[in-house]
C-alpha cells in the first residue's frame, strides 16, 4: 500500500522522504484544510526531494466555489507546477450547491496533463457521491482523496469501501485521521493508497503576549475579504484635515 504524506512545510517534506514515504502532497496551512504552497517552497522541494510530489492547488480557505479570478489563479498555479516537473495536482471545483463543477474541473484536468490529477476532499461535501464518481471518471480524474464523507476515514470506512467498489478507473485514497493505530485497517480492506499528515507538535516559543491567530478566519462557511466601503470610510477619515 502506497503511503502519501501531507507535507505542510519544507521540513515536513524532508522528514517524509527520510522516513521512506512513497509520495508527498505539498501544501500550506493545515489548520484550514490546506492551501497552495508558495513558489519558493515548491521550487526548493522539487530541487531537493527525490520522491514524487503532488501539490495542492487551492487559492484560499473556505469553500470550493471560485470566482473567475480565483479560477484563473488555479490554472496559473497548475502551469507553474508543470514547469517545475511536479508529478501530480490535487484540486477541484464545486458549485455553490456542493455539486462538482464538472466543466471547470475538466479544464483543470486538461491543463494539468500529463500530470496526475487528484480530486481533493471537497468530495466529502458532495451530495451524491456515487454519481459524482462516475462524473469524475468521464473527465479523466485519476484519484479521489476522501474521508468517506465522515469526520475521519475510519468512521467513513463503509462509505470508502462503497466508493472503491463503484469504480475501476479511479483510485480511492482514504485520508483524514489515519494513524499508526488504524492504518492497517485500510490495507486489510484493499485500499492501494492512504493519505496522512503524521504530524507531531513541537513547542518553539513560550505563549506570546499577543496571538497572531484569529478565530474569525477559521470558519469555513465564510470567506474573509477586504471591504470596499470600510476602506473608503477609513480613507475619508484620515484624508480630512483636523
Amino acid at each position: 500500500m502506497l503511503l502519501e504524506i501531507c507535507a505542510n512545510s519544507y521540513q515536513s517534506a524532508i522528514n517524509a522522504e527520510k522516513a521512506g514515504a512513497n509520495r508527498i502532497e505539498l501544501c500550506a496551512e493545515l489548520a484550514v484544510g490546506g492551501i497552495t504552497p508558495s513558489y519558493g517552497l515548491l521550487k526548493k522541494v522539487m530541487n531537493d526531494l527525490i520522491i514524487p510530489v503532488h501539490v495542492l492547488i487551492r487559492p484560499r480557505s473556505g469553500d470550493f466555489t471560485y470566482s473567475d479570478a480565483e479560477f484563473q489563479i488555479l490554472k496559473e498555479d497548475i502551469l507553474i507546477c508543470k514547469e517545475l516537473g511536479v508529478l501530480g495536482i490535487v484540486s477541484g471545483v464545486l458549485h455553490i450547491d456542493n455539486t462538482i463543477d464538472i466543466e471547470r474541473t475538466k479544464e483543470l484536468v486538461r491543463i494539468a496533463k500529463p500530470m496526475n490529477f487528484t480530486f481533493h476532499r471537497a468530495f466529502d461535501w458532495v451530495v451524491n457521491p456515487m454519481d459524482e464518481i462516475k462524473n469524475l471518471e468521464k473527465i479523466g480524474v485519476d484519484r479521489i482523496l476522501t474521508s468517506g464523507q465522515k469526520t475521519s476515514a475510519e468512521k467513513g470506512l463503509n462509505n470508502l469501501i462503497k466508493f472503491q467498489k463503484a469504480t475501476s478507473k479511479i483510485t480511492i485514497m482514504p485520508g483524514g485521521g489515519i494513524n499508526q493505530q488504524n492504518i492497517k485497517l485500510f490495507q486489510e480492506n484493499g485500499f492501494k493508497e492512504v493519505h496522512l499528515s503524521a504530524t507531531s507538535q513541537t513547542k518553539t516559543i513560550e505563549n506570546p503576549a499577543i496571538s497572531m491567530n484569529s478565530s474569525t478566519h477559521f470558519d469555513e462557511t465564510q470567506i474573509a475579504t477586504s471591504d470596499i466601503e470600510h476602506i473608503k470610510t477609513c480613507l475619508d477619515i484620515i484624508s480630512n484635515e483636523s
